[in-house]
Formats: structure tokens, sequence, C-alpha cells
């Protein structure tokens, strides 16, 4: 008996040259629907599942191979005399080969779109791989094709393999759909009925390629995205340097959505171990990269940099002069993109804007912590959006002022817990990063200034606990302070302000990161 290839799949790309090559070998093809028309239509010999099962398509397609002359000659062990018995007593034919993939249920989420007999199809070939190989992705048409030329079947580890991808499969199409299903209402409107913490999470990820190593040498790293999903690393070219590692990936995520928090202008970041050691915005790309690393030009060594304009030859060559990681930007000129790829170990990253997603998760012992993403309020101009702040000493900033407290403020809300960010010009010129208490944030963000903050703006993500945390500001210069208030001691802290002449706005929420 020749051995039988069931072929029915959605993405046809590939599966008429499969099919031709299986033919060549002696195989019998059965299909169904599309792919038996375009098998048949290209010449290849092809029976029709109906044919099959004596029983044609009905309910529009929703019912197919739904048969036990199909799952029967799928599932059967042949191993299993009395399973060898029923295939025999009811002139079933065994199946050894399953070639099938999914309706494409993330391009157009729909009930029709929720495919019954592929998955059942596939997931029964797959716990039946001691027998029967599966083949889900049209990428391993040709390694199969070549290894049933060469030893007229598949190996065991072949037919695993297989099978672990049709699992693989499988879970995330039902993760797909579960998605989907918490965006609606029980009417079917998109209404997110399941809220934005879900009573189950269902996560399908694909490794996209091994990285250097982890946190550490000693440690392995990669990258994963949501199955069918893309983000921006997937559409970033890398016009230069050495491959990345967890924490190039990791500190340069961070810098690059920094840089797209702070606004429209031309804007640098410098990032150092997820913390930015420098912000600013200024007149050009060049100028605001030479500002945002004159912030901290020690921690800057190392760092990464990301910019939200195309790199000029100017800010190239101020950027050669610094031993730095990564660079991340929108784009290039080409006379500076030649600059920067003079040092060779630099990686330049060219990419698009970051989006931002839903949850953010964290792994604990059992599971995972879970929580919607901390993201600013803006307004629909782009700016932040004011509304629950307050100006509460007797002294309201002026419009310099709040222009700097508006950035120290975007600045602040991404930089690790405790955090004090002193801005002049909008210009980060001292920040004082993941600090136990708030007293020591603030003076170190002080003595990083050196003199820098004098008329400018201090932004605390949480808020003072005693008066003293504002002391250090206060030293440095400062003459309007940002925080969310809600301290039992506010008063004491407002009142260290307008002694000290200070403007203070109490925006009532406060931007912890860990």
């Amino acid at each position: 008996m020749s051995p039988r290839a069931l072929l029915s799949v959605y993405d046809k790309a590939g599966i008429v040259d499969l099919a031709r090559g299986l033919v060549d070998l002696g195989w019998e093809i059965v299909s169904s629907g599309g792919t038996a028309s375009l098998l048949a239509g290209e010449g290849v010999p092809v029976t029709e599942v109906a044919q099959v099962t004596g029983a044609p398509e009905m309910l529009g397609g929703r019912v197919k191979t739904l048969h036990p002359a199909i799952h029967g000659g799928i599932l059967a062990d042949r191993s299993n005399p009395d399973h060898v018995a029923d295939l025999e007593g009811r002139g079933i034919a065994p199946i050894d080969l399953v070639v099938g993939n999914l309706y494409p249920f993330t391009s157009d989420p729909g009930i029709e779109l929720i495919d019954i007999g592929g998955p059942t199809m596939v997931r029964a070939a797959a716990k039946n791989h001691a027998h029967v190989g599966i083949v889900v992705d049209p990428g391993d048409y040709v390694p199969v094709l070549d290894e049933l030329r060469a030893d007229g079947s598949l190996s065991d580890t072949t037919r695993h393999r297989l099978a672990r991808a049709a699992f693989a499969h499988t879970a995330a199409y039902d993760a797909a759909i579960v998605r989907w299903f918490d965006t609606l209402t029980p009417d079917g409107a998109a209404e997110g009925a399941a809220g934005p913490l879900p009573p189950t999470l269902h996560f399908a990820l694909e490794r996209t390629g091994t990285l250097r190593y982890g946190e550490n040498p000693h440690q392995e790293g990669a990258r994963y995205r949501e199955s069918g999903q893309v983000g921006w690393w997937d559409e970033a070219v890398v016009h230069g340097g050495k491959a990345m590692s967890y924490l190039n990936l990791f500190d340069t995520e961070a810098a690059w959505r920094l840089v797209h928090c702070l606004g429209d202008e031309p804007t640098a970041v410098v990032m150092k171990h997820a913390n930015p050691c420098g912000a600013a915005i200024d007149i050009d790309i060049a100028a605001a990269y030479a500002a945002a690393h004159a912030c901290d030009t020690v921690s800057a060594f190392g760092g990464i940099v990301a910019v939200n304009r195309p790199v000029t030859l100017a800010m190239a060559e101020s950027m050669t002069e610094v031993f730095t990681e990564v660079v991340v930007a929108p784009a290039y000129e080409p006379d500076a993109l030649a600059k920067l790829r003079q040092k060779q170990n630099l990686r330049i990253l060219e990419a698009p804007a970051p989006s931002w997603p839903a949850l953010e998760v964290r792994s604990i012992d059992g599971g995972l912590l879970v929580q919607t993403t901390d993201v600013l309020a803006l307004d629909p101009s782009g700016g932040l959006d004011r509304t629950g702040w307050r100006v509460v000493t007797e002294r309201a900033p002026t419009d310099a002022e709040w222009a700097d407290l508006e950035f120290a403020w975007r600045v602040a809300a991404r930089v690790t817990s405790n955090t004090i960010v002193l801005v002049r010009d909008r210009r980060a010129v001292g920040i004082g990063a993941g600090q136990q208490n708030r007293r020591d944030a603030g003076r170190l963000a002080a003595e990083k200034a050196a003199g820098r903050a004098v008329g400018g703006a201090c932004a605390s993500d949480a808020f003072f606990p005693f008066r003293d945390g504002l002391d250090a500001a206060i030293d440095a210069g400062v003459t309007a302070v940002i925080q969310p208030g809600g301290a039992m001691r506010d008063d004491e802290v407002i009142a260290a302000a307008n002694e000290a002449g200070m403007a203070m706005v109490l925006t009532g929420e406060r931007h912890f990161r860990h």
C-alpha cells in the first residue's frame, strides 16, 4: 500500500512543490477544499476527502475532515493489533503524513476564522507522532522531502520535533482566540469585558534568536516575541556592530521608550543600567546629544544613546569621542553612518517608534506578577494632562519653570525608584536613581548637578515623607518642584517650599518603578 499524506492548508505557499515531491516518491495525496482545487489545477493527482469519507462537505465547510475515515487513519497506533484490526474492519487506510496550518485568526478575528477541523487534525497527528509526521510550517517542507528522499521515512527525532512544533502552533492559535474573547462583551461588541487583568492569561511566544549571553556571561539569553505579532525590534535595521547581549536589548528598550516619552522636539537620552544618566531637548539633535551627555559624563561611559531625529555628522563626531555600546535613531545621514561605522563594536540601530504593551510581567516563584503598564496621561496635543495637578505654594511656576517641571516629571516616571530628577532648561542635570530613601536620592542628584540646577526644577516620583527630602533641592538652587503629594507631612513640605520661595505642584499620581 502506498503511503498517504493528508494536505489541508490555509497558507498554500510551497504546498504544490511539496505535493509533487511526495507523488514522485510514490505517495498518495488526500486533500480538501481549496487545497485540493489548487493541487488538481496544477496537475497533481489528488483524492478529495469527500471520496475517502463518503460524506460531502457540509455547513459551509465547517465539517470536512471530521470523520472516522480521516481521524481513524491518523490516530491508529500501528503497533497495537486492535487498532490495526479496527482499521481493516472498517476499510480505513492509514494516513502517514499530515500537512496543515490554520486559518489566520489574528488577521481578522471572528467566529468564522476559528478553525475546528484543522486543529483537530493537527493535534491528532501530533499525538500519534510515533507513527505519523505532522508539518505545520512551510519552512519544513524541503527538509521533510529531503529526509523522505534520503531515508524513505521520517526519523523518530524528526517526528518528535515536528509534533512539538504542531502543539506550539495550536497553542498559539488558541491563545489568540482567548485574547480576542477577552475583548468582547457577551453580545459581541468589542468593549473589553474581561478588563485589563482577565481571570487567565495565555502567552504564546516564539524565540527570534539567542543573545550573546544573559545579564552575566554564565547566563543564557534569548529574545522572544508574541506569536503573530511584531515589535520595533523586528523592524529595526542593524547598520553595524557586534552581536547584542541581554543587557544591550534591555537598556536599549528603556532608552528608546524614554526618548519617545519626552515630546516631539529634538531629544536625546543616554541610558545606563536601564536608568537615564542624561536627557535633553535642544535646537538640534547634535546639541541635544551634547546636553544629555553632559548631565553625567562619568556614567555615560559604556551607555546607550537614543535620539528622536536622524543622526547628523555633527552628532556622530561627538559620539565617536565616547565609548558607547548602542545608538538607536529613526535614521542616519550617510556621512554620519560612515563616521559611526568606524567604531567597529558600536551597535548602530535604525528603528521605528516603539509601542506600549498593555501589561507588564515579572517572574515570581510559581507564577507571574502582572500589572497594567504605567503610562503618563497626555492631553490631545501630546502635552502632559494636568487634570488634577495643583499649585500648592504661595508662588505659581513661571512659564520656564512649567516647561522644566513637565520635562522632569516625564523623566522621573522612567527612572528606578526612589528617584529625584533635577532639570534646567529642559536638560537633566542631576539624576538620583534607585535609592532606598528619598533624601539620599536628592543628595545624589544635587551632587551630580554640581551647581547646574540653579533656577531649575526638581521632580520626585513619589511624595516627600519629610521636609528634609526637599533640602537637597533647595541647596541645589532649584526654584520649582513637582511631586505626587499625599504624605502625612505635606503641610511641612509645602511650608519648606514657601520658605525657600519655591513653586510646588502636586500631581496626585506617583510613578514608582522597580
